[in-house]
């Protein structure tokens, strides 16, 4: 069963990157997941395209727990994720990468958990450290090998989409400490971490938010800088891998103590 799971954009995903590469269909009590499983240095790991197999799914749509379930299912341990984010910050610009450490949530209309009482029970998750430190850890030091500028830490602010945020929204997100802001993290992390999946994402800085940027915000250019970023994003995950280890003492894992997960 594979260990390692990837979770971006459809462009992230090239058949060449795996070996042995084959389409599944993971069925979950929320809907079906289509995923990529395959092969990296004899290493089995998992693909999930996050917008559907044809880019068709916009963000405040995404079947979150469907594909976090699936994951667990299979036996996953960690997720990478990827997602292409905004700047707050001048001297964080497109092309950078950045390690989110914290989050703030300003997601509207998602199912952000997966106890919503009743049969499922009522469970309180931990969300000090939501980020696992060692994956980022593992990331920063593949990053490190080839030069890429890549913040480990940093706060990521998720909203709703699928519209961009006003230049007034992106004041008040950086007066709260935000770094970067994007659509998808959240409640992917909370899910994750629900399951007690050690969980990072690579956030891939695209542009300067609204009112940072000098000109007005086109997913076209999020895109065209997606793009040039590409290559290096797919040897961020897949250089990781050698630095992850079984053994960890991060405490992702520790909700499942409460949950009835910890037989799973």
């Amino acid at each position: 069963m594979p260990k390692i799971a990837f979770i971006g954009g459809t462009g992230v995903y090239n058949p060449e990157m795996i070996d042995n590469a084959q389409n599944i269909i993971e069925k979950t009590p929320f809907g079906e997941v289509h995923a990529i499983l395959g092969k990296y240095r004899e290493e089995e790991i998992i693909f999930i395209p996050r917008h559907g197999v044809d880019h068709s799914v916009p963000p405040h749509l995404i079947n979150y727990r469907a594909n976090i379930l699936a994951l667990k299912q299979m036996g996953v341990k960690t997720i990478i994720a990827t997602a292409a984010v905004g700047s707050l910050h001048y001297d964080c610009k497109p092309g950078h990468y950045v390690l989110a450490d914290q989050f703030l949530d300003f997601t509207k209309n998602r199912h952000s958990s997966f106890f919503e009482g009743g049969s499922e029970g009522v469970v309180h998750c931990d969300m000090t450290v939501p980020y696992c430190p060692e994956i980022r850890n593992a990331i920063k030091k593949a990053g490190d090998e080839k030069g890429l500028k890549v913040y480990n830490g940093g706060t990521y602010v998720c909203t709703e989409g699928p519209r961009f945020e006003t230049a007034a929204e992106i004041r008040m997100f950086k007066m709260l400490g935000g770094y970067i802001i994007g659509m998808t993290s959240v409640p992917e992390v909370c899910l994750a971490r629900e399951m007690g999946i050690c969980y990072a994402n690579i956030s891939i800085v695209t542009n300067h938010a609204a009112g940072i940027s000098p000109r007005i915000l086109t997913h076209a250019e999020v895109v065209e800088v997606m793009k040039n970023s590409i290559h290096d994003v797919q040897y961020l995950i897949l250089e990781s891998i050698k630095y992850i280890s079984d053994a960890r003492d991060c405490d992702c894992r520790e909700i499942l103590k409460e949950t009835r997960m910890n037989q799973a």
